[in-house]
């Protein structure tokens, strides 16, 4: 079974937040996850709208699949690098800031 995927790498979304919404679209037709996508009010919405259009875009250019009969086979979400920065706090202190990256990738097969 062919498989097309797209990857967006470094996305500057914490994975937690990210993986919240690529759970509501795993498995789903491609139709249906664009309208959950486009009415789910977090930020990380539009960032996986973008890579599911680019995975379908994949799949009909490179693959000759119908569009109509796609499903989200695949997406998952992983951690890439922690930007560390330091605020400064009372008496001296320093607390850590970890800024959470992300890896964005899914995949999209014909049902």
């Amino acid at each position: 079974m062919q498989e097309a995927k797209a990857v967006a790498k470094y996305i500057r979304i914490a994975p937690r937040k990210l993986r919240i919404v690529i759970n509501l679209i795993r498995g789903k037709s491609v139709n249906e996850a664009f309208a959950i996508l486009k009415f789910t009010p977090k930020v990380g919405s539009e960032v996986i709208e973008k890579v599911l259009r680019s995975a379908v875009a994949n799949a009909e250019h490179n693959f000759d699949m119908n569009v109509d009969k796609l499903v989200v086979s695949n997406a998952c979400v992983d951690q890439g690098p922690t930007m560390k920065r330091i605020h400064p706090r009372s008496r001296g202190q320093a607390f850590k800031i970890l800024k959470r990256s992300s890896h964005v990738t899914v995949a999209v097969s014909e049902k």
